[in-house]
């Protein structure tokens, strides 16, 4: 089991920049990958960012790229996302998942942390 717990949400205006954070505790995350989803309201759920935790490869969705980076500290066991250019179609609840990295499907999630950008 991999316990997920997301931080760093808030308010920001358009242009704006905020960090969430995503501490992981229970079984350790090597060997699975992290990710971060979002959630607006009135729409699905859709991916954002990756992460390999062993091999620190990154994968993005066309939308973030260029503005978001994902990355994540072992020591802390902890994956953050950056988001610069922060825009008003980034507004939704963010989520912080975990899957072994011979699985596909996303088998921890956090709670949700809401991003809110105004324009």
């Amino acid at each position: 089991q991999v316990q997920l717990v997301e931080s760093g949400g808030g308010l920001v205006q358009a242009g704006g920049s905020l960090r969430l954070s995503c501490a992981a505790s229970g079984r350790t995350p090597s060997g699975h990958v992290m990710a971060w989803f979002r959630q607006a309201p009135g729409k699905e759920r859709e991916f954002v960012a990756s992460i390999s935790w062993s091999a620190g490869s990154t994968d993005y969705a066309d939308s973030v790229k260029g503005r978001f980076t994902i990355s994540r500290d072992n020591a802390k066991n902890t994956v953050y996302l950056q988001m610069n250019d922060l825009k008003p179609e980034d507004t939704a609840v963010y989520y912080c998942a975990a899957r072994l990295a011979f699985f596909t499907k996303y088998s921890y999630w956090g709670q949700g942390t809401q991003v809110t950008v105004t324009s």
